[in-house]
């Protein structure tokens, strides 16, 4: 995608028109711009899952996501600027910035954003059941 021309980006409204993310924000996670950044930082990197997909695109700057396999081991995937990624809802995962201490991100939801992480252990939720299914093909 093209993070440095996002308001006018032909595929970044295709993208948005066909998996109807209506909803957007920007957050820039750095010590100078984001409040409580500190706690923040911690809160990203607990393990946790949400009930709903996130979706990231990186317009500027760097970070990691990790996320938990189908045998609970950790991948680490390196995010840089004009990466986006779709995190399944009930996935197990955290993220974390890397040595430049800067990312500027765009959160995308489908309708109103809802911000809850539940922390490991959250596997009673029914998002969580639905994606274990789907790791085990059963979904």
């Amino acid at each position: 995608l093209d993070a440095d021309n996002y308001e006018t980006d032909p595929c970044l409204k295709e993208i948005r028109r066909a998996e109807n993310y209506s909803w957007m924000d920007i957050i820039t996670i750095h010590k100078d711009k984001l409040p409580n950044y500190e706690e923040k930082i911690k809160t990203f990197y607990e393990e946790h899952l949400h009930l709903d997909d996130e979706i990231r695109y990186i317009l500027d700057g760097s970070g990691y996501f990790d996320v938990r396999d189908k045998d609970d081991k950790w991948i680490r995937i390196s995010m840089e600027k004009g990466d986006m990624i779709t995190l399944p809802a009930g996935i197990y995962h955290r993220f974390t910035l890397d040595e430049n201490n800067y990312v500027k991100a765009m959160r995308l939801f489908v309708g109103e954003p809802v911000w809850t992480p539940y922390n490991r252990p959250a596997d009673d939720f029914p998002a969580r059941k639905q994606y274990m299914k789907f790791l085990a093909g059963e979904a």
